[in-house]
């Protein structure tokens, strides 16, 4: 590019150069090479010394080693996506995108990837029952965050920024499906959003392991599909995959629990599983999806965003242990198995460690120890452990809990600058003291 530059240069000068030599013969330069001479190094100058340009955007450039076969990658345009009624009908337009999105992999995978009908169709169904079903609250947030962030800065927004705002959110719900499919493995659930869970499923079994790390590759071209021309995909990209790999290590931490006595379930550990298994996926990626697809820059929004809303994720699972303890499956759309699961959970860690009012008994700690983890549900084991947490007053410690949380989460309000606080009052509309 500098040698181009530099060519440029010298054959300008040069042309100039000879035009200005007088008709008399008397050369008005003592000699035609002096212009050029003295652009190229002005040139020469300004190349060498200007600093280096960055990048000036984010998009995704040309892929040849994974653009195969003709027509990869597949990239969306404003004509495929649906009229968008946020005002009419936001959760039925929230799911027109996710027929869509499963539409694009049913045709896509056949044409690019020599799949055949029947596990193409295998993929359809697969998808079809694990990525519906839910409150789908994850993902309508990013769209509910991108709205009032839009508006706050004076962005315009169209039927196909809608969209897209939903497609981020079902980045997320996708992102759920398949850590809840490999999570009902590994705990040995028997339900999930009121029907069997999928391993469960005739003719599934361990295809399901397979199938949850489809759903996360396929959140990846989700992503790429409708997002891979704009400015800010590198950052949402970035932003997704440290997501994801923040909440397997968080599945990490739960998991090794199976491994570990229960004298080592403390509530700093507790914390640690929800923080990175629930609170950065659950609340924060939602925020920052948008807040990304805005345009926000600055370090310290994003750091007082995550700040409120990691709080936010804790509180959220404390509520779900207490939830798995004392809801229904009729109202909580799954059946408790964090008793029978040896789940390091809010509850138990509050009664072994003492943290209760009254305190466990060394008698109360040996039932703990003898049938946590041990017992079925709904077996005499179980709810003689639901008894013990009644005695130790363990929904009025919760209780308590919740209001603190509340008032904390409160008390950082003045930390928000660029990001609208009615985005997190909606996050606790929604949270506080539910009930499923």
């Amino acid at each position: 590019m500098q040698i181009s530059i530099t060519f440029a240069a010298l054959c300008a000068g040069l042309s100039i150069g000879l035009a200005l030599n007088d008709p008399s013969g008397i050369p008005y330069y003592s000699s035609p090479l002096e212009v050029p001479v003295a652009l190229v190094l002005i040139v020469l100058a300004y190349v060498l010394f200007q600093p280096a340009s960055k990048p000036a955007s984010g998009a995704l450039t040309s892929c040849p080693a994974t653009s195969w076969p003709v027509g990869k990658p597949v990239i969306a345009s404003p004509l495929d996506y649906p009229t968008y009624n946020y005002v009419g009908d936001p959760k039925g337009s929230f799911m027109l995108i996710c027929d869509m999105l499963i539409a694009e992999v049913k045709e896509e995978l056949p044409k690019m990837y020599e799949l055949p009908a029947l596990e193409n169709d295998w993929i359809n169904r697969m998808l079809e029952y694990n990525t519906k079903g839910g409150k789908m609250t994850r993902g309508l947030m990013v769209v509910e965050t991108a709205v009032v962030i839009f508006k706050a800065r004076g962005l315009p927004i169209d039927n196909t920024t809608m969209c897209k705002f939903a497609v981020l959110g079902w980045c997320i719900e996708w992102l759920q499906a398949w850590l809840l499919v490999a999570d009902d493995i590994m705990d040995e659930s028997l339900t999930r959003r009121g029907q069997p869970c999928w391993y469960k499923c005739k003719g599934v079994g361990h295809i399901a392991i397979n199938d949850a790390v489809t759903i996360e590759s396929l959140v990846f071209k989700m992503l790429k599909r409708h997002f891979s021309q704009d400015a800010c995909y590198l950052q949402l990209l970035d932003l997704l995959m440290e997501t994801t790999f923040q909440t397997e290590l968080g599945q990490l931490l739960d998991t090794m629990c199976d491994n570990l006595e229960l004298s080592e379930f403390s509530l700093e550990r507790w914390t640690a599983i929800v923080k990175y298994k629930t609170a950065f996926y659950s609340f924060y990626l939602s925020v920052a999806f948008a807040m990304i697809y805005a345009g926000i820059t600055d370090q310290k929004a994003y750091d007082s965003t995550r700040e409120i809303l990691i709080k936010m994720g804790v509180y959220f699972q404390a509520q779900d242990d207490y939830l798995d303890c004392y809801g229904t499956p009729e109202q909580i759309g799954k059946i408790g198995t964090d008793i029978e699961s040896k789940k390091c959970g809010f509850l138990f860690c509050n009664a072994y460690n003492g943290l209760t009012t009254p305190k466990i008994t060394s008698k109360q700690k040996a039932l703990l120890d003898f049938k946590y983890g041990k017992c079925k549900v709904g077996s005499a084991d179980e709810q003689a452990i639901k008894k013990l947490y009644e005695e130790l007053h363990l929904e009025e410690l919760y209780k308590k809990y919740e209001q603190n949380a509340y008032d904390e989460i409160m008390a950082l309000k003045h930390t928000v600058k660029e990001v609208p606080w009615e985005v997190f009052e909606v996050f606790l509309n929604k949270i506080f003291k539910r009930s499923k």
